[in-house]
């Protein structure tokens, strides 16, 4: 996405150079600066998310059908 920003001269002459001298361009730095700076926020990252998993005992209670959602609701005591 293209955007427009006013920096600094200074800073954006010093960018410039960085990139130059790391030979990558101007918005890939800007990207990485920004990254880094969400990051140390602690904003929420992309990728895999680790669900919780419930290794506990215990089961259906006895005589409830689990493939009948009638049985099911009946079990909860919300048959309505």
């Amino acid at each position: 996405m293209k955007t427009t920003l006013d920096i600094n001269d200074q800073l954006l002459a010093d960018a410039k150079a960085l990139a130059a001298q790391q030979r990558t361009s101007l918005t890939r730095l800007i990207e990485e600066g920004l990254q880094m700076r969400l990051r140390a926020q602690g904003a929420p990252q992309r990728g895999k998310v680790r669900l919780p998993v419930y290794n506990g005992r215990g089961g259906l209670a006895a005589g409830v059908d689990p493939l009948s959602n009638k049985a099911m609701l009946s079990a909860l005591g919300d048959d309505a």
